[in-house]
Order: C-alpha cells, then structure tokens, then sequence
C-alpha cells in the first residue's frame, strides 16, 4: 500500500503571464482552504516585477489577512503558506514564506527539515542574515548558498542544497530574476495545477480545483520549474528531464479534503505509518532528545499525567520503561495527581505531562499546581508546538503528527507509545539495563515500525470490516489485554465506545474472573488483545469466557493455541514480542470505525465529545 505523504503546513503558488491585480485575493482564497490542515500561523510573498512583498503574522488567516492587508496586493506570482510549529514558536519572524539575505529570493516549505539547528548554527557562522528559528528559512538560505556561489543558476542551486537538507518535505521557490517559480516534493505532497494563462502548486488539492480541474501529482525526488504556460519535470538528483501530462481530475474540494477517504479517522488511521516514520526521523536528529531522557535518568521518581488516550499510551508505556531501563515510571489520571501525588512531589521528582493539544484542562491543572509549589522537572509530550503544555515545561518532545481532525485519537496515540518507547530504550543504555549494542539491536528493529503499521492496515481492514457486521446490534462488550497490552485494550475499549456508542469496558484480563466475568451469557462477544509469548496465560482467561458460552475475539499475531480457542481472529503480521502490541492496536481502530459507519454514526464527530478538552 501507499503510504500518505500529506506532512504539517500548507503551501500554495501561482505564476500569471502578466501582472494580477488580485493575486492578494486569490492567494487568501487558496490558502483558506489549507485550513483544515492546522495552522498558527500565515504568510503571503509576492514578486511584482522587481519588487518584492512579503507580509505574515502568528494568527488566524482572516485575522493575519485583514491585519496585512492581503486583498490588496498585486503582482505576477506569489506564495501563501500556512505554517504548524515545528521548529521555532509561533510568531512573525517565525512565519513563512521567508526572505534570503538579500530579500530577492523567497520561499517556503511544508514538512519537517530535521536538521534545523545543525544549519541556523552553520548559516550565522558563515554571516547569513538568519531572521528567525524555523527549517522552512534555512530552505531558503541553503538554496541561496549555492545560488551566489554558481552565478544565479536557480535549478542547479536547488539541486545541489537539496543534499544538505535531511527530512520530508517539499517547498517552493522564486527569485526576481525570471517569471517562474521552483518546486521540489522530498517526501510530503505536491500536485500541479495547470490552467488558462497560469500555472499553480500546492501541497493540497483543495486549493488547486477550484482554478483548474487538470491536475499533475510530483513524484519523491522531483522537482517541477513552471511559468504561466509552461512547466519542466525533473530529477532532483540528476537533473533529468521527466515527461508526464496532466490529467483531469474528477475529485470534488471537500472530497480532497480527506485525500479520497470517507473520514477523516479513516484517513489518519492510514496515516499512521507515515507519522510513525517521520517521528522516529525527528527523535533521531534532534538535539532536545538527550536532555529530556537525561532529566528522568537523574530523577528519584517520575510520574506520567494523562486523560483518555494519552493516558492509555501512558500506562503502554511503563510497561517498556520497567522492560527497557529498569525503571518505574508511573503513570496517573491527570484529574488523581494532585490529590494523590502532588503534595508529596519534591525537586528530585520529573513529571511527564501527556497530552496531544497541550491545553486539557486536568493535566494544565497539575503543571500549574507543580509551577507554584515549585516542585519537581516538568516535562512536556505534545503535538501542538506553541500550546500551554510546550510553553511552561523545562523541557519538551513532539509528537510530528500534523494535524488531527477527527476526534478520536489515531495517530497521536501511536505516537505517544512510539515515543515513550524510543525514550525507554534510550533510558536504557544510560541505565545500563540495556548494553550499547542491544540498544541499537532495538532502535533498528524499531525502525521497522512503519513498514509494518502499513502492512497491518492492509492486512486487516477486510477482516475486521467482515467482523464489524457480525457486531451489528451488539450494545456492550469488553475488551481485555493481558501484560503490555493492558493499555492498548483501554484503548481499543475507548475507540469502540467513542465513536460506536456500544459500551465496551477495558480491563486486565486476569482481572476480569474477579467480578465482571458474572456478564457473560450466550453469544456475548469479549475482545482480547495479545501477544503469542503470554499464551499460556490468555488461553486461560478465553476459555473462562467460551466455557460459559461467549464469544471471543482474537487480535495477535497468528498462534496456533490462540486461534483455535477462539471463535474470530484477526491475524496481525508477525512483529515480535516487543512491536506486535503497537501494531495490535490497529485493528481495533478500525473495527471501531466501520462498526461505527455500520451504525450511521458519523466517527469524525461524535456526540458530546471535543478534541480538545479545556474544561475541569
């Protein structure tokens, strides 16, 4: 299968034959619709003639536009760019498009240049005018490099500055020089828009269709030089020349929108794999990594704060701090923490604060508690560069999932658990628990995750959406997980509650004979989530369960004792003990999203529930 390649950021271009006294307007409109990719912030460049034009601001894009005026600029090409923090806060300087040194060359980006701090340290040491700290202007500086050092050959600069930029991305370029303008796709989307007297790019079909129907995808490693009439196709890295049409799309704005799903919790379950990829990409070359790992290596105890899915990662991810580093990290209900842990919190303590927009109310409340007690390390995991969460912790680690539209947690789940599980392994070659070796025997096999998270969903989806209609009807289940998949059973248990409205409680699976085992009657369907290696002590609690008649449902990889104590079984591809319990949670989210869609239930909106929570 395909992995998506849609990264955080929006971008768009435009090139006219000859001046447009409303490319301020067509720019907003083109951006206006980049939106629902998540933004903080907005900028326009612009070439008219020789002249250049560059507005931008943190902020709304109707706020930002009104604020800089951008309906009333004019010119023959220009860039809008809605930016998501990743490197460097949310502010004006920050924004993109941005200049190079001589603000006769401006460009833009989408995605994530993992090598950000290595070049804004190398290009001020070499005097380049860096005006702020975020990769889509070091885009910049690297392309100008070359261009002053070759004599203004634009192809031959962007082909050689490419090398020197490690990521996935594409962005956009222009100078004053020549009516044209440069875009290159490394990994995130790029189409090609072609019409009547201009031609346009962006990273997404929704801003394109409007203007034009006939449309032209970039390719990984491409890069496409277009005027108003006409557009050159290119290698990258060799510079060859690629010949491909256009053709006419037949995708509708709102339908591009979820780049051809039916939901958007369809689609960031599928987008999993490559967020997965890209987040272990960035905890690889960062420099923040080593201190945030450091500061729970010195501490006398460390404490996770979650709610909801970040909790349930949270709980997943003690499991491989006990494995990994031989230490406990514990994870707490944000709402319990001050009640429970907070008055007895000294400064020997660090507290890992969990939450996807870095704004839910019950674990602020905590960090606030902690910042006027002023006890213990705080430490921020988040997705939303910028939030409360990222601004009053000492120190951060992001979650790279761009933007999550549908309410339920998907990719940001997996991610948490994906982080804490680099962090884990990483605690434990400085604990000693692990040897260096080891270490790097676990980080490569970790590497391997994406390939399967990809693997799985199309492995699976027939499958489950076979057993989301044998649940049809179904008004309440549970969903059990034994050892390291207790977590990922809360999870699913909460996937399958929020977006079905059945009520499915999670539980340890030995735990379920101490109580809740009284429910079951004929035909009363028990999820259990596992992995081959606790057989002997799974089959146990399936058979309590198919002794008085329910029926039980398997997911884990393929075991020969698992499936024949088992009345459906959803395979999962073979990942060994340590990743099979991450990829086990992806057939749970789907059996959730269609069970849900069988039901007419809308999955992107469930009733009575926000994506983010800023209320006790």
């Amino acid at each position: 299968m395909n992995l998506i390649r849609e990264i955080m950021c929006g971008i768009f271009g435009i090139v006219f034959g000859t001046r447009n006294t409303d490319l301020g307007k067509i720019l907003l409109e083109a951006g206006r619709r980049l939106v629902y990719r998540g933004y903080d912030s907005v900028g326009v460049g612009v070439v008219d003639g020789k002249s250049t034009d560059l507005r931008k601001d943190a902020g709304t894009i109707e706020q930002v536009s009104l604020d800089h005026q951008f309906t009333e600029i004019g010119g023959e090409r220009g860039i809008i760019q809605l930016r998501w923090a990743t490197f460097g806060r949310p502010s004006r300087r920050n924004a993109q498009p941005h200049y190079d040194c001589d603000e006769d060359m401006i460009g833009a980006h989408n995605g994530n240049i993992v090598n950000c701090t290595q070049l804004k340290n190398l290009y001020k040491s070499e005097g380049h005018k860096v005006r702020g700290w975020n990769d889509g202007e070091m885009v910049v500086h690297t392309v100008e490099k070359y261009y002053d050092n070759n004599g203004g050959d634009l192809k031959a600069a962007i082909m050689r500055g490419d090398q020197d930029l490690h990521g996935d991305y594409a962005f956009v370029i222009t100078t004053v020089h020549s009516n044209e303008i440069f875009a290159v796709k490394r990994g995130s989307s790029l189409y090609i828009g072609v019409g009547e007297d201009f031609i346009c790019c962006s990273s997404d079909l929704p801003s394109i269709l409007p203007l034009t129907k006939m449309i032209l995808p970039l390719i990984d490693g491409e890069c496409v030089r277009f005027d108003s009439d006409k557009y050159e196709i290119f290698s990258i890295v060799d510079g060859k020349e690629i010949s491909r049409k256009p053709k006419e799309s037949e995708l509708d704005p709102e339908t591009a929108n979820k780049g051809g799903f039916d939901h958007f919790m369809l689609k960031e379950i599928n987008d999993q794999p490559k967020r997965a990829e890209m987040l272990l990409q960035t905890l690889e070359e960062s420099d923040f990594v080593d201190n945030f790992i450091e500061r729970i290596a010195e501490a006398r105890r460390t404490f996770m704060v979650a709610c909801g899915s970040s909790l349930n990662a949270a709980i997943t991810g003690s499991y491989f701090f006990n494995k990994f580093s031989g230490l406990p990290v514990i994870p707490v209900i944000a709402g319990q923490f001050i009640d429970n842990y907070g008055y007895s919190i000294t400064d020997e303590d660090c507290v890992i604060f969990i939450s996807q927009s870095g704004e839910t109310k019950d674990v602020i409340n905590g960090l606030n508690f902690l910042r006027k007690t002023e006890k213990g390390t705080l430490l921020g995991i988040l997705n939303v560069l910028g939030s409360t969460l990222m601004l009053n912790t000492d120190a951060y680690l992001p979650l790279v999932c761009d933007l999550e539209i549908s309410v339920p947690a998907t990719k940001t789940f997996m991610n948490q658990v994906i982080l804490l599980y680099y962090v884990a392994l990483k605690l434990g070659k400085l604990t000693g628990r692990l040897t260096a070796k080891r270490s790097r025997e676990l980080t490569r096999e970790l590497h391997t995750l994406p390939h399967l998270l990809a693997r799985t969903i199309e492995h699976v989806e027939p499958k489950v959406k076979k057993l989301a209609k044998k649940l049809h009807g179904t008004q309440d289940c549970y969903c059990l997980g034994y050892g390291v998949c207790h977590g990922i059973a809360l999870e699913g248990a909460l996937k399958i509650k929020e977006i079905t409205y059945v009520h499915c409680e999670g539980m340890y699976s030995s735990e379920f004979k101490h109580g809740p085992l009284s429910i079951v009657t004929k035909d009363y369907p028990i999820i259990f989530i596992t992995t081959p290696e606790d057989t002997y002590m799974i089959v146990s609690h399936m058979n309590e369960v198919s002794c008085r008649e329910g029926r039980v449902i398997v997911i884990s990889e393929d075991s020969r004792s698992l499936r024949v104590n088992s009345h459906h079984y959803i395979a999962t591809p073979r990942a060994g003990p340590n990743l099979s319990p991450l990829i086990n949670i992806v057939p749970v989210q789907l059996l959730a999203y269609f069970w849900a869609t069988a039901n007419g239930i809308d999955p992107d909106y469930p009733r009575n529930l926000s994506k983010t929570l800023t209320v006790d």
